[in-house]
């Protein structure tokens, strides 16, 4: 999983060919935990898309941006736009109908 940072945002996820799903998380979160595994073990089945996190502790400007209350907060980006999102934990099927996996 690429971390996601002001500086890379733009190169990582903007102008990214294909889905991308990023992950907004903080390393004191629990339900962000069971993410993080969730998405590790589902990395096969997401292979179509390129998976990111942001740690909003140290990118409170990129949380602001998309509007991140809760956390984990799913976004899904196709060409640069947001194309769905979610809060709290998803399931590896979740992820993938999100995706268009």
């Amino acid at each position: 999983m690429i971390e996601i940072t002001k500086a890379n945002f733009e190169a990582e996820v903007k102008n990214a060919e294909g889905p991308v799903l990023l992950d907004f998380w903080a390393s004191w979160c629990g339900p962000c935990k069971m993410q993080t595994r969730i998405l590790e073990n589902s990395a096969e089945a997401l292979k179509g898309a390129k998976i990111c996190k942001c740690n909003v502790d140290d990118n409170p400007d990129l949380a602001g941006e998309f509007d991140v209350q809760a956390i984990p907060t799913l976004i899904v980006f196709r060409n640069g736009e947001v194309v769905d999102r979610a809060t709290g934990v998803r399931d590896e099927a979740a992820l993938k109908r999100m995706l268009g996996l």
